[in-house]
């Protein structure tokens, strides 16, 4: 990735039914995370989408926010928890100028725990350092973030692929990172030739590799 994946590519994939992200539960890499108590105090939901983490964490007990700058994301979201009955917060924020003083860039108190699923991966290089330097803004010393990413190997996958590297590079200062390693990424094989690339129908859910990286706040 060496561009930012454009807002109006998330708003066309939600209003087009089309986004191959939504796959009506958690990522069961996050779920793992919850089961082995690595989600602790106040959580932020980074790049939530529908919001299914942020929905789960919250039925769980957790002090949990969502966000998304895509506004069709977080009416997906409120929809969906409203449905579920579950009292869930969410609120539309660009998550590369979290903390700066700008509008919707005021989240409250500091996070301990931040959870990124499929959106580190949508960044150029640019706003990869961006990010980092906000999630550092709105956490305290000795937070956690958890980013599950797209990995770029030789494995058929489709969707914004980023290297182990990319991760490393973001996070170098300020940052600790504790674990990163290869993981799965559920999706939906909606378009044609990613699912003839992955042997499976249009529609189809499929496990992509992907990056599980674990990073503490200095």
């Amino acid at each position: 990735m060496t561009e930012t994946v454009g807002r109006e590519t998330f708003e066309s994939a939600y209003a087009e039914g089309t986004a191959g992200w939504v796959i009506g539960e958690p990522q069961p890499a996050i779920l793992t995370l919850e089961r082995t108590g690595r989600i602790t105090g106040r959580v932020l939901d980074a790049g939530c989408g529908a919001g299914e983490h942020t929905i789960h964490l919250a039925a769980r007990g957790y002090d949990v926010l969502g966000i998304d700058f895509s506004d069709a994301a977080v009416e997906l979201a409120r929809r969906t928890a409203a449905e579920r009955g579950v009292q869930a917060a969410f609120d539309v924020a660009d998550a590369v100028t979290l903390g700066d003083g700008t509008t919707g860039g005021d989240l409250g108190a500091a996070f301990d725990t931040v959870v990124d699923s499929a959106l580190f991966h949508v960044f150029g290089a640019e706003d990869r350092r961006r990010y980092a330097e906000a999630l550092h803004r709105v956490t305290r010393r000795g937070s956690t973030v958890h980013v599950l990413a797209l990995a770029e190997t030789e494995e058929p996958g489709f969707g914004p692929r980023i290297s182990d590297a990319a991760i490393r590079e973001a996070f170098a200062d300020g940052w600790t990172i504790e674990e990163l390693e290869s993981s799965r990424y559920r999706a939906v094989a909606h378009a044609q030739e990613h699912a003839d690339a992955l042997g499976v129908r249009p529609g189809a859910p499929v496990d992509l590799p992907a990056w599980l990286a674990r990073i503490r706040r200095e």
